[in-house]
């Protein structure tokens, strides 16, 4: 079947789209949910899944038919798109597989939390920023189980509008280069606030950013002691693009020493500072991928799994050029050449021209402008 006869095909689903939405760019985050609930499902020995913003149904789908969900609720708040949904989840999955309905994700979630029916994984797929139902995505969800967000709002992520993102995410974001990577931490810092405000904490699975959309996805556990640490913020030095992280008690003393006058960073947060990926479910998903033959995802988890211990931002190919008064290095080159001089390097999925590296930024410029 092909888009021509009214079909499309992703993975092992045929759906139609419709008047309902359907991004394809983004079916490699798709791609990453099912191999993640196909694990959870491996491990569990069952899968329940909550679908919040189904759109035309494809993720519901492929959670059903190729994570092997015991169940699928899919909910779109549009009534409009109920009969593609309904057509596009009845075609492959039987009747005792899902339910379906048009509610408002505020009702999903009161639903959910007033009958105690929880769920293994919930696909919150939203257009804009997800902040306002985080609280509710969490009592929807049980103990261990998944959350999978969505965050199309680009602007607040990465600083230019940092009124605004004080008012989605309790922090102040300021734009600097790794603000792409900033999105991702601003999103799973709101929501390890929204959990511990509510006795519980999060393990994040991994965070992806892809076309100008933001996806993480978290674990939710029980409360623990965790270190406040992971929960601060980032430094900036707009005169030499250095980079720090700073915690709480450092917040009067945030300065870049790099300079004969101390100069004030701009600081970013609080936001989630500790590891983006954790990387027993990226390997796992890998092997996964492999077996599957999705090419795709296996690069790009091998390089989030590269990703992992390295600092929380990147340096860019073509600041470090400006600076450094050069033209763009080759990253691959500078990388290897950053490891032979003793500091951890790696590419970064989040921008092709960047590299994360362990070394200062000014060591950065000065092995650059050593390469042949």
């Amino acid at each position: 079947m092909t888009p021509q006869d009214g079909w499309r095909q992703e993975g092992q689903v045929k759906f139609h789209v419709g008047n309902a939405f359907y991004r394809q760019t983004s079916q490699t985050a798709r791609d990453l949910g099912v191999l993640a609930a196909a694990l959870y499902k491996a491990d569990r020995d069952q899968l329940r899944v909550l679908d919040v913003m189904a759109g035309c149904g494809v993720r519901a789908l492929r959670y059903g038919v190729e994570a092997k969900a015991d169940w699928v609720w899919a909910n779109d708040a549009n009534p409009e798109v109920a009969s593609v949904l309904t057509q596009n989840l009845s075609h492959q999955l039987q009747p005792h597989q899902f339910s379906q309905s048009d509610w408002s994700a505020q009702r999903v979630f009161g639903d959910c939390f007033l009958r105690r029916d929880y769920y293994d994984l919930v696909d919150m797929d939203h257009f804009g920023n997800p902040a306002a139902e985080l609280g509710g995505c969490l009592q929807a969800t049980k103990i261990g189980g998944l959350i999978y967000l969505t965050s199309t709002d680009g602007r607040t992520a990465t600083g230019h509008a940092p009124a605004q993102s004080l008012r989605h995410f309790g922090a102040y974001a300021r734009s600097h280069p790794a603000a792409h990577e900033q999105g991702l931490r601003l999103l799973l810092g709101c929501l390890l606030q929204q959990a511990t405000m509510r006795g519980f904490s999060i393990q994040p699975i991994f965070g992806l950013f892809q076309g100008q959309i933001y996806r993480v996805m978290a674990r939710l556990t029980r409360q623990q002691i965790w270190d406040p640490d992971q929960y601060s913020f980032i430094g900036y030095c707009h005169r030499c693009g250095h980079y720090q992280t700073v915690a709480w008690p450092q917040l009067s003393r945030a300065v870049c020493t790099l300079h004969p006058q101390p100069l004030p960073l701009t600081l970013s947060g609080p936001q989630w500072l500790g590891p983006l990926h954790d990387p027993w479910w990226l390997q796992r998903m890998e092997q996964l991928a492999q077996i599957w033959g999705w090419d795709q995802c296996v690069y790009l988890l091998q390089v989030m799994q590269l990703e992992v211990d390295l600092p929380p931002y990147f340096f860019t190919l073509a600041d470090i050029g400006h600076r450094g008064r050069m033209d763009i290095p080759k990253r691959d080159r500078l990388i290897e050449a950053l490891q032979h001089r003793g500091y951890a390097a790696s590419p970064t999925h989040i921008n092709p021209q960047a590299l994360k590296t362990t070394a200062p930024f000014q060591i950065c410029i000065e092995i650059a402008r050593q390469l042949p």
